[in-house]
C-alpha cells in the first residue's frame, strides 16, 4: 500500500496557492468576486478549504490572476486531484474534519499524548475498549464500524514507505488499565513490539511522573510533516467534536520546541521500552 496522493493534501495546497496568486495580483476578495460576478463568500470557501473548487472555477480564477500555460494546468490538475475520494470517505460516519486525509499523506508525526496510547499504535482490544468507554450508549454495530475505521488507518505503518512516528507518552498512558489488566498488558507489549521490529520506524518516550509539570500540560497534540515542500507541515488539537488546525509558522514553531522539550525530558527509547515491559508484568 504505497502513499498515494491524499485529496486533502491537494486541496489544502490549492487553496494556498489561489490565496498567493490572488494577493499576487493585488486584488481582494470582493474585487475576484465583483469580476466573475460570483458572490464574496464562494471566493472565501474556496480559499479557507469550506468548499472544494470546480475546475472550470480554477481555471477562471487563474485567468483573473494572469496565470496561464504550464503554471495553470499544474493547477487545475491539482483541483482534479482534490476533488477525489481518498479511501477513508468509505468511513465518513466515523471521521470528521480532515485530519485523517492529512495523516494519510504525511511523512512524518510527533506526538504527544497524556491519557491514551496514540491511535495508529493501539491494539484491536485496546481501540474497542476505548471507544465502548468514549460512546456509553452506543449499540454494539457502532462500536465495531468505529473500531475498523480505526484499524483501517494503521495501515499507513505498512507502506513501504512508512510513517515515521516519534511519540512522546506521559506514563499515566502505560498506567491506566483501559480495558483491564490483560487487554493493557497486551497493549504494553504490542508497543515494546512495534519499537523493536527491525528496521522500525517508530520511537517511543515516556515522560515519568517524576518530571512533575511540563510544557504538555495544556493537553495532547501531533506535529504532521509531509513529503514535499510545497506542504508545510500542521499542528492537530483534538476536540470533543473535531480539532483545530494550526498553520502559521509561529504556531509551528511553538509546538515544535514544546515536543522538543517534552523528547528532551522524557525516558531514552531503551529507558520507556524497560518500563513498558516492567508495566506489562504488573498489569498481567
Amino acid at each position: 500500500m504505497p502513499r498515494t496522493p491524499s485529496p486533502t493534501v491537494r486541496g489544502r495546497r490549492l487553496r494556498y496557492e489561489l490565496r498567493r496568486l490572488r494577493e499576487q495580483a493585488g486584488l481582494t476578495r470582493d474585487e475576484v468576486a465583483r469580476r466573475l460576478e460570483w458572490s464574496g463568500s464562494k471566493i472565501s470557501r474556496i480559499e479557507t478549504g469550506q468548499s472544494r473548487a470546480q475546475t472550470g472555477d480554477v481555471r477562471d480564477l487563474l485567468d483573473i490572476y494572469g496565470v496561464t500555460d504550464d503554471e495553470a494546468e499544474a493547477l487545475v490538475q491539482l483541483a482534479r486531484e482534490a476533488r477525489r475520494r481518498g479511501w477513508w470517505t468509505a468511513y465518513n460516519d466515523v471521521f470528521t474534519g480532515t485530519y485523517v486525509g492529512l495523516e494519510a499523506e504525511a511523512s512524518a508525526m510527533r506526538t504527544y499524548e497524556p491519557q491514551i496510547i496514540p491511535g495508529l499504535l493501539e491494539t484491536e482490544d485496546y481501540t474497542r475498549a476505548l471507544i465502548r468507554a468514549g460512546l456509553v450508549r452506543a449499540d454494539p454495530a457502532e462500536i465495531e464500524r468505529r473500531v475498523e475505521a480505526r484499524l483501517a488507518r494503521q495501515e499507513i505503518l505498512r507502506r513501504p514507505d512508512a510513517l515515521a512516528i516519534w511519540a512522546v507518552l506521559d506514563e499515566p498512558a502505560i498506567r491506566r488499565p483501559v480495558g483491564g489488566p490483560a487487554v493493557m498488558s497486551a497493549q504494553l507489549q504490542h508497543l515494546i513490539e512495534v519499537t523493536a521490529t527491525p528496521n522500525s520506524k517508530i520511537t517511543l518516550q515516556i515522560l515519568p511522573l517524576a518530571v512533575g509539570s511540563h510544557p504538555g500540560l495544556s493537553g495532547p497534540f501531533v506535529i504532521l510533516d509531509f513529503p514535499s515542500a510545497e506542504d508545510p507541515s500542521v499542528v492537530y488539537l483534538e476536540t470533543a467534536t473535531d480539532g483545530l488546525y494550526l498553520e502559521e509558522t509561529a504556531e509551528i514553531e511553538r509546538y515544535t520546541l514544546m515536543f522538543d522539550h517534552l523528547r528532551a525530558s522524557a525516558l531514552s527509547s531503551s529507558e520507556s521500552a524497560s518500563l513498558i515491559a516492567r508495566a506489562a508484568q504488573e498489569m498481567a
